[in-house]
Formats: structure tokens, C-alpha cells, sequence
């Protein structure tokens, strides 16, 4: 093992020193102990508990024996970048060790070289360590692992993927009940929780948090008093491109694939010049092309790189100057996160600027300043005995030697996510996998795993092995299809949806490059680069960011200080048209004051509220304000919400007065979940969730060995057994977990109860307006979209937005199209050359513009 001396030499040799709790973590890990490491991004952590590995462990390899480090990371396409930070370090301080990588994207060739010879430490994810757990061989393979650390826990804590990595550990700990756990973040609210769910006894370590984190906001050469969400923030481009151009290197960081592929091409649009020195970074590339882009940005090569979550965590990137955030975070951890990479080094400050895509988010801009002044950082809960998972387990705990009931079953239960499980709940799980329950007894594939001779637990049959090992894990997305050229070549998956809707010979835009539709055999679609045409923009599920309650918390109270007259800052002083606009056609919203609008137009009868409690809470409570006020008088409402409220709108006429404050009264609990299945469509919407639970509880596959399954094959299959099981096994567990999930998370129930106890402690403000004010405008866009085409859209609002300016005194808009964001932003003209790596353009003469 390596000396603290050496150690120190070896930090020396870098021109660095050891900071204080990277000393603590050698110290509490040279004792055998567990722990959370909690310190800023860049701050060392990933040194603090590598290097005290390197000291608590044997520093021969024999002496060691293989597998003794796994490195869990939450996404495989870090683990290239943390194998080459490890080897680093490993290289002259355990010369003896050898390291790898075991993920998703490692090569068919490599994972044989691995079965030869397994390296002391592995670079994993939480599914492939739950594929070597579901080994014949797992028990002498991992009964030698000393040590896991888990990277980013805080990305794993609230997710299946992270019960899925409580069990595997477990499991571990069975096999070395000394095992060391030791977790990284530096984004997390609820520490204690945290700890505690990683691993018993751990302790927790807090490092340097007063890194230097400085936040601007490009500001608009005009902020609109009439805006809405929905834009690309295409009419920021000159001051983004600005800001590349004054800066070294830039990670461009936004919300959704699809606002990556079209900034990408924008700034293409804007300096031809640049292609070659700038390139597109998201989930969905191809793996060789994201870590050509990761290897050129570190090297310096690339002035700017346009990127996702996909380059969220843990990538260094020291030449990195500067993140421009497009839009707003909706989130305070994640700005924190984004904002580390650069200056992503101990003493080195890091810079974002936010880039607002409408005015109202320059006040979310000054809201989440001051979160971050405050240290105000979300909770990351942590998912509570999910029986999908647990069913997994079972099958994959089968497969890697299989178990007596009675001896995992205080494994489990060691988990903290089922330290609750009942005895009812084991039973259910075990004759679930042995015979898929009372209503698949009949069918031999559901009978996954069986009792031997012994009374050991196993999986019967290797095609059903195959099957199991095919699909582990706890992702579940729309049916992916490879985009590859006929020639050869995979740039990308988009989800099969997109494609479906997609003929031969339509361009559409994916990973800088223009592309056209040759024609789609089986789950992949085979292009061509396209030589003219208005490329479509793909769409990926999930690509919708909800505010976090503590950005919105923060949001109010920045409207409370512009309501008092004062204006905090230049994002506050900018936005002041709108605001004094807002408070002279109604009123600000505060944390005093639940504002609630009205209005009658040629629609009908118009109710705009503003709780300001994120989309996903307003969704639950639009529903059951509806439902509640239909039982007082007969009446239809069309609904729309978005983050900072709710809009209603019926033909009836109601007295507002009276029967709001009753339609807002909180409920028990249980009478609120019984009302909100009421409300809102349960039945189908439990369907729709079922599929996930399926899929994770190994009902239905994403894919056969050979054989890829299609979306709508997945559904299909998926509404079938909701139905058997309805109709059938009406007590199966599986379909109570639908219905538990899809009010907890989806409807977000205990939010709604939360939310509907705080209304009552504000003063409800009810104005009555005469046209749409700047707060209920965005209400009314996202309804009109849902039943307007795109041209039809654009006209109307053209007319609203010149009646309203008009009656606010100000000049009717000429020039729409940039405003109205919707034909210049839906569709993406590229221009036209060929691209290098995931879009990292050769020099190309651009395409003129229409």
C-alpha cells in the first residue's frame, strides 16, 4: 500500500497539497470505515477517496486480488474520463494495480480480455455490477471487493437506480461484511439521509463548500412585457456568440437534446468560421463520438461545446472558462453542478451565465442567485421499497447462485429501502418470480426462479437467463432506434416515436448533421446526408424540466421585494416593464398572497391562479379544481399550467368569490388520493405507468437476446397484463404500485396536500381583469398550442399581441418571427458541408438565409 509520504510527494510533484478532509477521508478509510464525502465540485474528491484507497489497501496486485476497488458511477459516459483520473494516480502510487471499465459501451473484445484476467479496480455502472452479480460465478468473483465508492451519489439517491445499487450492495456486504462505502457529491440537501442510505454506520465528511461561484445574466436588448416559455432563446444568439468569442473554451450548456442540436446549428448559422472549433455533446451520440468531443475539449482543441446532462457530472475540464446556461436551470443543485465545470479544480472560481429564452425567467435568473447565496440546495428522497426492483433482484440473485429465501431476506431488509418490507410483501415477491402470481401460473416462462433439490433458489431455464441478463436495470425510455448512414457508420439513437412519424426522403436534424430519411428496417433508421431541405428537430420524452419547490420558493420572494418596490439586482431592474405592467392590469403574486385572475373573453369564462408550485403539482391541482367545482355546478373546463400557475376555462359562468375558497380546502390524506383518482383519467394513466414497473419486474423485455422489441409492442404487452391483473388478480402488488407511483410522482400527491395546506395560510387576492395580463398570457399560449397548428398559432398571437401592447401603450410588433419563436424554432436550417465527430463541423460555406 502506498505511504501518506509517498502520497504527499506524489501531490508535491503536481504542485498541489492536501487539503483537510481529504486528510479526514484517509483517515476514517485507513480505520475500515464508511462514508459520505460532501464537498464542492472540483474541490478534490475524487482524489480524497482514490488516494485513501491507495493507502488502506494491499498495493500488490496479488496481495489485493482482482476486483477489490468498484467505482460506481451513475453514467457510463463518465467512466473513460474517471479510468483515465484513476490510472493517473494508481500508476506511480500502486504500480502493482491494474484498472478498467465494465459499462455498456465497453467492446465485446474487452469484457473477454476482463474474463481472462479481472483488474483490481472496475469503473462501473449500477446495472453492470448487477449483470456481474447475476453470474454463476458472482459469489467467488466479488467476495473480494475491499472497497465501493459511488460517484455522484446524490444522481442515484432519488431514482430505482439507486435502490438497485442498495440492493447490489447488500449483496456485497453479505459476502465481505467489511466492506467499505464511500459516496461523492457536492449537491446534496439532505446529508444525513443520504449517508444513511449508503451505508450503516457511515460517517460523514464535509469539504471546502465556500468555492467561488460567480453568476451573471446576459440581459436582452429589449425584455418583452407579453412572453411565454416554449422558446429556443434563438434571439439571444448575437450575445451568445459574443460571449464564445470572448472566452478561451465555453461549455453551452441546455435543457433538452433537441435545444442542443438546434443552438448547435445556430451558432453554425452564425460563424461558419467555427466549424471545426465547436461541437454537440448529448446522451443519445454515438459513444466513440462523445469521447472524441470529451478528449478535444480537455486537450483545448474546441473553442465551444454544446452539450446536455449528458456533461453534468463528474468530466474534468480544466481548460473550461466559462458555462452559459440557455434558459433557466428550474433548479438550484443543477446550476451548482453545471456551473463546477469550469473552473473545475480546488482554488479555481467557477462561472455561468444564464441566458434567458423569455423575460420571465430573468426573475428565476435573480431567484436562483439568491437560493445560491443562501445555500439553498433541493432534497434528493429516496424511492421506498419498490417491488419492481425487488423482483429483479431476485431473479439476478438467482442467476449469480442462487439464495434460501430466509437468508436473503435479511439481506434485503439490510437495504434501507425495504428495511420496512413485510412478511405479506416477501411472500408476494417469491411466488411472483416462482409462478408470476395466481393469475400466470399456467405459463412456463413465469416460473423464473424455482427451489432445487436443496432448497436453493434458482433460474431453470439459460433462455430465460439470457433474457433476464438482457435487461437489467431500471431505465426505461421509449424504444431507441440506431440512426446509422447506408454506408456505414452509427450517429445516433432517437426514440422510435420521432421516427414513426417520419417518411422516406424527410430531413430531419441529428448530431450537427443534416440528415434525410432513407428507410427504417427493424429498430434502425438508415440516412444519407441531405442536400436540401428545412430539417425537422427531433423530440426525446422527458425533455420538460419542472421548477424545483426551492427555486420557486425563492421566485416568490423575488416578487414580493418588486411588489415592496425594490429591485435586488440587474436582472430586477431589467424585467421592471413587466412586473410594473403585472401589478398595474393586477397584482404580484408573494408568499402572502395566492393571486387568482379572471377573466371573460370570446372563449368563455377564464380562472388563472398562481401558486407557483412547479407544473407537476399544478397539473394535480387544475384536475381537482375542475372535479370539485363540476360536483358544485355542471360545467367542462379546459385546463393549462406551467410552472408559476394554472389556468381554467369553461362556457359556464361561475362566482369565483364563493366557491374558490372552497374548491382550494385541503382533504385528509386518503379522501385527497381518492379525490385525485377521481379527477384525473387514474385508470389509464396507472396503464401507462404499468409499463415501466413490466418492464423492470421482468414481465415484458425491452429486448430478446437477437431481438429488439418496438414501442408498440412494449405498450401492448404491458396492457395486457394490466388487464389480466385487473380483471384476474385485482390484490396483485404490481398494479398498487402503479397507482402509488403515478400519485407520488406523476400527480405528485404529498406535493399537492403540501401545497394545498400552505394556500390556505395566504390571503387569496381575486382580481378581475380586462385583457390577458403578462402573467396569464403564457396560460393561454400553452392551451391555444394543444389545439392550434403551428401557422395558426402564429396568427393569433400576432392579433393578441397587438391588441395587448397597444392597450399597455406601447408599439405593435413588426417583425414576429423571431418573437413568436415557433416556425423559426421548430424547424432548423443548417448549414450545408459535411461534419466531423458528433458535429464538430469541417469548414463549411453556409447556406444563405431565407
Amino acid at each position: 500500500m502506498a505511504t501518506e509520504v509517498q502520497v504527499q510527494t506524489w501531490l508535491q510533484a503536481r504542485g498541489w497539497q492536501a487539503f483537510g478532509f481529504q486528510r479526514e477521508v484517509w483517515a476514517q478509510m485507513a480505520a475500515g470505515r464508511s462514508g459520505l464525502l460532501h464537498a464542492s465540485t472540483g474541490a478534490g474528491k475524487t482524489l480524497a477517496v482514490w488516494l485513501g484507497a491507495l493507502q488502506a489497501l494491499p498495493g500488490d496486485a496479488k496481495a489485493a486480488g482482482p476486483l477489490s476497488v468498484l467505482w460506481v458511477t451513475p453514467m457510463r459516459a463518465l467512466s473513460h474520463d474517471t479510468l483515465l483520473a484513476l490510472q493517473d494516480a494508481a500508476r506511480e502510487l500502486a504500480p502493482g494495480w491494474t484498472l478498467g471499465a465494465r459499462t455498456g459501451d465497453t467492446s465485446s473484445s474487452e469484457r473477454s480480455a476482463q474474463q481472462k484476467r479481472w483488474p483490481t479496480g472496475l469503473v462501473t455502472t449500477p446495472e453492470s455490477l448487477s449483470l456481474l452479480l447475476a453470474r454463476a460465478d458472482a459469489p467467488t468473483l466479488l467476495k473480494q471487493v475491499r472497497l465501493v465508492v459511488v460517484d455522484e451519489w446524490h444522481e442515484l439517491l432519488g431514482s430505482k437506480r439507486g435502490v438497485q445499487l442498495q440492493l447490489a450492495l447488500a449483496r456485497l456486504r453479505r459476502w465481505h461484511p467489511g466492506l467499505m462505502t464511500w459516496g461523492l457529491s457536492a449537491t446534496l440537501a439532505n446529508l444525513d439521509e443520504a449517508r444513511d442510505t449508503l451505508a450503516p454506520d457511515a460517517v460523514l465528511v464535509q469539504g471546502a463548500r465556500d468555492k467561488l461561484l460567480t453568476l451573471d445574466t446576459l440581459l436582452p436588448p429589449k425584455v418583452e412585457r407579453f412572453a411565454w416559455a416554449g422558446h429556443m432563446g434563438l434571439t439571444m444568439r448575437p450575445a451568445v456568440v459574443a460571449r464564445i468569442e470572448a472566452a478561451a473554451s465555453t461549455l453551452v450548456f441546455t435543457n433538452t437534446r433537441s435545444q442542443a442540436e438546434r443552438w448547435f446549428q445556430a451558432l453554425l448559422e452564425a460563424r461558419p468560421d467555427w466549424a471545426g472549433l465547436i461541437a454537440l455533446h448529448h446522451g443519445s451520440l454515438d459513444a466513440e463520438a462523445r469521447r472524441w468531443v470529451e478528449a478535444a475539449m480537455k486537450e483545448g482543441r474546441l473553442k465551444a461545446v454544446v452539450c446536455t446532462a449528458s456533461l453534468d457530472l463528474g468530466v474534468d475540464f480544466l481548460p473550461v472558462e466559462q458555462v452559459l446556461q440557455i434558459g433557466s436551470a428550474k433548479g438550484v443543485a443543477r446550476l451548482m453542478q453545471r456551473a463546477g465545470r469550469s473552473g473545475h479544480a480546488p482554488g479555481r472560481a467557477s462561472r455561468v451565465t444564464l441566458v434567458p429564452t423569455h423575460s420571465w425567467e430573468l426573475v428565476e435568473a435573480s431567484a436562483l442567485r439568491a437560493a445560491l447565496q443562501a445555500g439553498q440546495i433541493e432534497p434528493r428522497r429516496p424511492p421506498q421499497a419498490p417491488l419492481d426492483v425487488l423482483v429483479q433482484h431476485l431473479v439476478t440473485v438467482a442467476l449469480g447462485g442462487g439464495f434460501r429465501p430466509e437468508d436473503l431476506l435479511a439481506e434485503v431488509r439490510s437495504a434501507p429501502a425495504y428495511r420496512g418490507l413485510s412478511d405479506a410483501a416477501w411472500a408476494w415477491a417469491l411466488a411472483f418470480v416462482r409462478h408470476g402470481g395466481e393469475s400466470l401460473r399456467a405459463y412456463p416462462d413465469f416460473q423464473r426462479v424455482v427451489p432445487d433439490a436443496d432448497g436453493v433458489w434458482r433460474v431453470p431455464d439459460a433462455r430465460l437467463a439470457r433474457r433476464h441478463r438482457s435487461n437489467i436495470g431500471t431505465i426505461v425510455s421509449d424504444a431507441a432506434m440506431s440512426v446509422q448512414f447506408l454506408t456505414g457508420g452509427r450517429i445516433a439513437t432517437v426514440e422510435e416515436s420521432f421516427i414513426a412519424r417520419l417518411r422516406a426522403g424527410d430531413v430531419f436534424l441529428l448530431g450537427g448533421r443534416t440528415l434525410e430519411l432513407v428507410r427504417t428496417e427493424g429498430l434502425t433508421a438508415y440516412v444519407r446526408l441531405a442536400k436540401s431541405g428545412r430539417p425537422l428537430l427531433p423530440r426525446w420524452a422527458g425533455g420538460q424540466l419542472p421548477i424545483s419547490d426551492t427555486l420557486a420558493a425563492a421566485l416568490l420572494e423575488r416578487l414580493a421585494a418588486a411588489a415592496r418596490g425594490k429591485a435586488a439586482d440587474a436582472e430586477m431592474q431589467a424585467v421592471q416593464p413587466l412586473l410594473q405592467l403585472q401589478a398595474a392590469w393586477s397584482a404580484l403574486p408573494t408568499p402572502d398572497i395566492l393571486l387568482a385572475e379572471t377573466l371573460r373573453s370570446p372563449e368563455g369564462h377564464h380562472l388563472f391562479l398562481y401558486p407557483f408550485a412547479g407544473r407537476t403539482v399544478h397539473l394535480g391541482l387544475a384536475s381537482l379544481l375542475a372535479w370539485r367545482l363540476a360536483r358544485e355546478t355542471p360545467a367542462t373546463f379546459t385546463m393549462a399550467v406551467n410552472d408559476y400557475g394554472l389556468e381554467l376555462l369553461s362556457a359556464t359562468p361561475m362566482d369565483w368569490t364563493t366557491v374558490l375558497p372552497r374548491a382550494l380546502a385541503p382533504a385528509e390524506p386518503d379522501a385527497l388520493r381518492e379525490e385525485v383518482r377521481a379527477s384525473l383519467n387514474a385508470g389509464e394513466l396507472a396503464r401507462r405507468r404499468f409499463r415501466e414497473i413490466a418492464r423492470i419486474s421482468g414481465l415484458i423485455f425491452q429486448s430478446h437476446p437477437g431481438e429488439a422489441r418496438s414501442q408498440r409492442q412494449l405498450q401492448a404487452s404491458a396492457s395486457l397484463y394490466y388487464e389480466v391483473f385487473r380483471q384476474h388478480d385485482p390484490g396483485n402488488r404490481l398494479l398498487q404500485q402503479a397507482e402509488d407511483e403515478l400519485l407520488s410522482q406523476e400527480l405528485a400527491v404529498d406535493r399537492l396536500d403540501h401545497s394545498l395546506r400552505t394556500l390556505q395560510q395566504r390571503r387569496l387576492q381575486q382580481q378581475v381583469l380586462a385583457r390577458p395580463s403578462p402573467l396569464a398570457l403564457p396560460l393561454m399560449v400553452d392551451r391555444l398550442r394543444e389545439r392550434l397548428s403551428t401557422e395558426q398559432l402564429g396568427q393569433r398571437l400576432a392579433r393578441m399581441l397587438a391588441e395587448l401592447e397597444a392597450a399597455a401603450g406601447g408599439e405593435a410588433p413588426t417583425d414576429l418571427t423571431e418573437r413568436l419563436g415557433f416556425s423559426a424554432e421548430a424547424s432548423a436550417a443548417a448549414p450545408r458541408g459535411r461534419r466531423g465527430r458528433a458535429g464538430a463541423g469541417t469548414r463549411a460555406r453556409p447556406r444563405p438565409r431565407p
